[in-house]
């Protein structure tokens, strides 16, 4: 009996995704907020990209939004913002732009979907004034090793050469861990021998200098900070990650959600962004069973703090291609995602008819509203033989303001990249 009454509310909920009408109509109703968060349902899935691509773009060229914010490194993601604000040389291109993203999994951002984004963005950013520019920032925390080198060379280049000498002091403390985030970790959190008291330092030390600094420079000396922050939040993670517990996610999530206050902070009051990252992080960790374990998100800790100035976007599909590792540091694959497991979310969609559709979900619906329902979350590691454990339980509409589904998607296309970090 619940499984029809939740037909009934596709039904009722569900319009085609296939007319401009539609996709307007959207960028209308989240152009209302500050904080439009977008989605997906996998790092490795080409309508995912393109089609927040499309929105993202219309959100700048028609509502004022100022920047993208994703789930990336701040140094990598820094190199590309410089690129799409015509900073850099007039000979680079968005190719070479993106070579920083060399760390698995290189595909989540160096792929042909981007390049075409970032061409667009330097397109709609030429002749703008500095303040006008739209920009794109990565507010993520695995970069620990890379944001201290960008930190040294930005001071550098200053006059003063005191911040330079502390910041040194400060990475002296991670120079026995040869860049290897396990290692810290596990000498940080067994043995008590961590860092912490030194980053913290040196983020004080560098914390809203952009306020002070030239107007040529402002964004360098954000991007300072923004790497401290990064640096901070990268030895929290891997001194707690080795306790596979959900201290370690909450100290990412958290940090994300900082990061992404400091940009629009430093973007003015008027500010509005657009962040893309996984379901599992712009929806409402409320709504799904990471409450259980004592996990936040982005997603819930941006509605938590600004309510209904956040508007939240989910994404699925039923089946098709993704690229993904078969494990962590894995070689990446095209690999297929089987039709979705019955009675989830994303079966019942396809059952409704397969055809792309947007959901706007009704706050009165009070089906959907009591109804736990399996919502696929593949990651970068992906085994589709074990397709049962991608589900994520889920009150679908309250975890987001809307859901796109697209029936049928096709893998990512990813750049060709020598170097591989991991």
């Amino acid at each position: 009996m619940k499984e029809k009454l939740i037909m009934q509310s596709i039904r009722k909920l569900a319009r085609s995704f296939n007319s401009e009408e539609v996709t307007k109509g959207l960028v209308e109703e989240a152009g209302k907020s500050k904080y439009v968060l977008l989605g997906e349902a996998s790092h490795g899935t080409s309508e995912f990209y393109t089609v927040r691509a499309d929105l993202s773009k219309r959100l700048i060229s028609e509502k004022g939004f100022r920047f993208i914010a994703v789930e990336g490194d701040w140094p990598s993601c820094y190199t590309l913002n410089r690129y799409v604000k015509g900073y850099t040389d007039e000979g680079v291109d968005a190719m070479a732009a993106l070579s920083d993203f060399n760390r698995w999994p290189t595909w989540m951002w160096a792929n042909r979907e981007i390049i075409e984004l970032a061409e667009w963005l330097r397109q709609y950013n030429t002749d703008k004034p500095d303040e006008e520019k739209a920009g794109f920032y990565g507010i993520d925390v695995y970069s620990l090793w890379e944001s201290m080198d960008e930190i040294l060379k930005y001071l550098g280049t200053k006059d003063d050469a005191s911040d330079l000498e502390a910041a040194k002091r400060a990475f002296e403390c991670f120079e026995p861990y040869e860049r290897e985030g396990q290692s810290y970790g596990i000498s940080a959190s067994i043995y008590g021998e961590g860092c912490e008291g030194e980053v913290v330092s040196l983020l004080l030390r560098l914390q809203d200098k952009w306020k002070d600094a030239y107007p040529k420079d402002k964004e360098n000396a954000l991007s300072a900070e923004l790497n401290a922050l990064a640096v901070r939040g990268g030895e929290a993670y891997y001194r707690t990650m080795i306790r596979h517990d959900a201290d370690s996610w909450n100290i990412r999530d958290r940090h994300m959600v900082e990061a992404l206050e400091k940009l629009m902070e430093f973007h003015g009051e008027d500010a509005r962004t657009i962040v893309w990252e996984h379901n599992t992080h712009v929806g409402d960790a409320r709504a799904t069973d990471m409450a259980e374990d004592g996990m936040v998100n982005v997603g819930q800790l941006l509605r938590e703090e600004h309510g209904d100035e956040v508007f939240a976007i989910g994404f699925g599909t039923y089946q098709g291609t993704v690229i993904a590792g078969k494990s962590w540091g894995a070689p990446m694959e095209k690999m297929r995602v089987p039709a979705a497991a019955a009675n989830s979310w994303e079966e019942m969609l396809h059952r409704d008819g397969a055809e792309d559709k947007l959901l706007y979900f009704d706050k009165e619906d009070s089906v959907l509203d009591d109804t736990v329902i399996g919502h696929r979350a593949i990651g970068v590691v992906y085994h589709p033989e074990w397709e049962r454990g991608n589900y994520v339980p889920t009150v679908i509409s309250k975890r987001y303001d809307a859901f796109i589904y697209i029936d049928q998607t096709k893998a990512v296309s990813p750049l060709a990249l020598e170097t591989v970090k991991v």
